[in-house]
């Protein structure tokens, strides 16, 4: 079981990663929609916090700095 801390990381990037996901899909945009696939799904995966907000603040700039 994760920590309340790791839950709530969770469902802000996955909420992040849904909007990432459906702006990428209706912008026909590869980048946005691959990083929100991996934000909604990388957090059931990670169960150290630290890691988890790492790796979940790296997919959110992924699309700032690779634009297509």
């Amino acid at each position: 079981m994760g920590s309340q801390a790791s839950l709530l990381w969770g469902l802000l990037f996955g909420s992040i990663g849904t909007g990432y996901f459906l702006y990428g899909k209706k912008q026909k945009k590869s980048v946005p929609f691959i990083c929100g696939i991996g934000l909604m799904v990388f957090p059931m995966f990670v169960s150290n916090t630290i890691l988890l907000v790492i790796v979940g603040c790296l997919l959110l700039a992924i699309p700032y700095f690779l634009r297509d």
